[in-house]
């Protein structure tokens, strides 16, 4: 046998060295078979990358040279653009070829989105297919006009994933956020288009799985170059006391005890009086003014000045005041002269 070899390679160097090139270049295409550390659970094959480094915002991962099959569509939103153009592909992988031929589908779908769009216009979206290995070298001619190949250079990308479903919405908000962390950390990307990235097939409802790729420019930056951002943590806001720490409030209106006692029945409330320490001391009390009883002092029963009086402040405004004893009001006596009570 390895005579054989041996002959082979004396008459035939060329097609030993033909033969080697191949092989390299099918085992650094970047079609492998799907395995359990792939996202790609729906098809036997998909596009192999190494993982250069993880941040908790983004992967940077390597892609080596691939090719696929494109078409573009025009529409005014990426879901609409792809559904048109997969229509499209899905045709060639079933048959739609110069030869006839029938291929598995791959795993990721790629869908190329340009970054600047104008509100009411169209944008051109552009759908491709990885073609599986054993058609990466000579690929099936389309028979549609509108299809053609795409080489996938070697590539460092920034990658964001996300789950649920690769809508507009959801891949323009996850391609910003992927953005605005990549211009935190002074990261060069290629401003003028991303990719958005499905593994999963329509008709998959659970546990999905999509990205966001933004190609680098230069060395890929792994590190923050700047300090890393300490978790906010809320500290509540101390604010200052307008009132000071006592229970008690000025002004606060006093309840007084008014259970029912005998002999003490329909006191008139023009009667009940502060001390004289509580009001000012030159101004004579009003009608409307309600006396203020405080904890601290008895129930005090007098007379209201009289506003005929001649001389009001002769003995002070509230000097004519007597105390109320449960004696003053007759108790044998069950009727009461109305010009003395005022009744409630």
């Amino acid at each position: 046998m390895n005579n054989c070899v041996c002959v082979l390679r004396e008459l035939f160097p060329g097609l030993v060295a033909l033969m080697a090139v191949m092989v390299s270049v099918g085992a650094e295409g970047g079609v492998g078979p799907s395995n359990n550390s792939s996202f790609c659970s729906e098809s036997k094959e998909c596009l192999e990358y190494e993982l250069v480094c993880k941040t908790d915002e983004y992967e940077v991962r390597h892609y080596s040279p691939t090719r696929w099959v494109s078409t573009d569509a025009e529409a005014y939103f990426m879901g609409v653009g792809a559904a048109m153009a997969f229509r499209r592909l899905f045709q060639y992988i079933t048959g739609a070829n110069n030869g006839g031929l029938q291929m598995e589908m791959t795993a990721p779908v790629l869908v190329r989105i340009p970054e600047e769009t104008r509100m009411w216009e169209p944008a051109i979206y552009t759908l491709s297919f990885l073609l599986p290995a054993a058609y990466q070298e000579r690929p099936p001619t389309p028979t549609n006009d509108k299809l053609y190949f795409t080489e996938m250079p070697s590539m460092d990308v920034y990658v964001r994933s996300y789950g649920g479903w690769m809508l507009s919405v959801t891949s323009r908000l996850h391609a910003h956020l992927l953005t605005k962390e990549l211009a935190r950390v002074q990261a060069d990307y290629n401003h003028t288009y991303h990719y958005g990235v499905g593994y999963d097939s329509p008709l998959k409802l659970m546990n999905r799985h999509n990205e966001v790729w933004y190609v680098a420019e230069g060395e890929a930056v792994c590190s923050d170059p700047q300090e890393p951002t300490p978790p906010h943590t809320p500290t509540p806001t101390h604010t200052p006391n307008a009132t000071p720490n006592a229970t008690h409030t000025p002004n606060a209106t006093h309840t007084l005890n008014t259970s029912h006692t005998p002999n003490a029945t329909h006191i008139p409330s023009s009667t009940i009086s502060d001390s004289p320490s509580d009001l000012p001391a030159n101004r004579p009390p009003t009608p409307s003014q309600a006396p203020e009883v405080t904890p601290s002092q008895g129930l005090v029963v007098g007379e209201t000045p009289s506003a005929n009086s001649s001389d009001p402040q002769a003995d002070g405004p509230w000097n004519n005041t007597v105390e109320a004893s449960l004696e003053d009001t007759p108790s044998d006596n069950p009727v009461a002269d109305p010009t003395d009570l005022n009744l409630a």
